[in-house]
């Protein structure tokens, strides 16, 4: 086999592996995001967590029952002395004591236990919402991450097609040169442009390299072949198209405001249980003891045992009257943490009506760049055919060449940059607004190829 028989063979083996390696596309990896990503598996075991809160404020209402046991041995001595006559005996005696007890309390009135049951039902109705957000920021993350390899993959193909382009440009540049047709400053123009593409390609492989890696830290996988946006992907702003539209869905739906909203609650909850701290409290208590002795220091009688069984069942009320002033400072003090809650909620609405705004605006500027960049694209084109007819002609120079197919590749590259920042624009609105959820990543997912 000869040698350029065998460097074809060689030259075709990571064609053919690459063309059999399966396209990975957005929805499979946010999938393997889902089933390997630390962040988001902490944020479902915090959730697990927080769903304890209610049956713990439950149990609040509901009766509790302890039962207890003893068992002891005593050892005595006797001695009688005194009075007309000596009665009785003196002595030593050794006897065991037992028994048991059960003691059962049922709340009928604590003010304080009803409104912390009230509590837990909003700390986990907080903690959903929490969940909710991660989700929410697991699927912006991959898609971060996902739209950061397809920009680098881009750059290295854009950059390997000018590498090629400049090539054939400095074959030419050295060809004119030796007929006389060219000089040597042309030849050493497309040699440095040649040399400074090189340069490029090796910093956006290790760039590549690097995106690569932020997706493996979210999906435990290093990914292969993704799958790119469509060539005619058209950009357009999500309904509804008003900004102001996107404000309102904001100031009902967005996660980070109604999980203050929630903080709002139990602030507001708290002021009430620490003021349930003057009331009073009544229970049903029962209990139940067993004793038992087999002999006693004041027994005369040889095998003396003593056995006292008890039942009790009745109401127990209490009345705090006085503690320090403990309860009236708690009282003050979570006035004032309610406050704060007013104040964090208005905070965080604010926030939510200036991220939705900036996200909208996001969305408008990279339709608009879409837009630009496509007959940017259009118009670069145009010049570098007409500037390579005009070379060919000898009215212009082999620089306005290289100028020429350098634009052109900065216009497909800021095109590609532009749709991509616009699919997660979208996601990055809905998000804002609060309405993300995984049909609209199965949707960005139908614009890419091969989805």
């Amino acid at each position: 086999m000869n040698k350029t028989l065998l460097a074809l063979i060689i030259a075709t083996l990571p064609l053919a592996s690459h063309a059999e390696m399966p396209v990975q596309d957005l929805l499979s990896t946010y999938q393997q995001a889902q089933a390997n990503d630390p962040t988001w598996a902490a944020a479902q075991n915090a959730n697990i967590a927080a769903q304890e809160k209610l049956v713990q404020g439950k149990a609040l209402l509901l009766p509790t029952a302890k039962l207890g046991a003893s068992a002891g041995h005593t050892q005595s001595n006797l001695d009688r002395t005194g009075g007309i006559t000596n009665i009785g005996r003196s002595g030593h005696d050794d006897f065991e004591t037992y028994g048991y007890n059960l003691n059962i309390n049922q709340p009928l009135y604590r003010r304080q236990n009803s409104i912390q049951y009230a509590q837990s039902k909003t700390q986990v109705a907080q903690a959903d919402e929490q969940l909710n957000t991660s989700h929410q920021d697991l699927m912006l993350r991959v898609s971060q991450a996902y739209f950061d390899v397809l920009l680098a993959q881009d750059k290295i193909d854009l950059i390997q097609a000018q590498k090629a382009a400049i090539s054939r440009q400095l074959e030419q540049a050295k060809a004119n040169f030796e007929v006389g047709s060219a000089t040597i400053t042309d030849v050493h123009e497309a040699q440095a442009r040649y040399d400074l593409t090189v340069a490029q390609e090796i910093a956006a492989v290790n760039e590549l390299e690097a995106k690569k890696h932020a997706i493996q830290a979210v999906t435990g996988q290093m990914p292969q072949r993704l799958a790119t946006a469509k060539s005619d992907l058209q950009a357009a702003i999500p309904e509804p198209y008003e900004m102001e539209k996107w404000v309102e869905v904001a100031s009902e739906n967005n996660l980070a405001l109604k999980i203050q909203l929630q903080s709002l609650q139990l602030a507001n909850q708290e002021v009430e249980r620490t003021r349930a701290g003057h009331l009073p409290t009544l229970d049903v208590v029962g209990t139940y003891s067993d004793n038992r002795a087999n002999g006693g220091v004041s027994s005369d009688l040889v095998g003396y045992n003593k056995a006292v069984k008890t039942a009790v069942v009745g109401l127990q009320f209490e009345i705090p009257l006085y503690q320090g002033g403990a309860i009236s400072s708690k009282v003050r003090e979570a006035i004032a943490n309610q406050q704060k809650s007013q104040d964090d909620v208005e905070a965080a609405r604010r926030q939510a009506e200036l991220q939705t705004r900036q996200a909208y605006l996001n969305v408008t500027s990279s339709v608009a760049q879409v837009t630009a960049y496509e007959q940017a694209l259009v118009s670069s084109q145009s010049q570098l055919d007409s500037t390579s007819l005009g070379y060919e002609v000898g009215v212009r120079t082999s620089v306005d060449v290289l100028n020429a197919q350098q634009q052109l590749y900065s216009a497909k590259r800021d095109l590609l940059q532009a749709r991509y920042s616009w699919l997660l624009s979208v996601l990055q609105l809905k998000a804002a607004a609060g309405v993300l959820t995984e049909d609209d990543l199965a949707a960005t997912n139908k614009l890419l190829e091969g989805s």
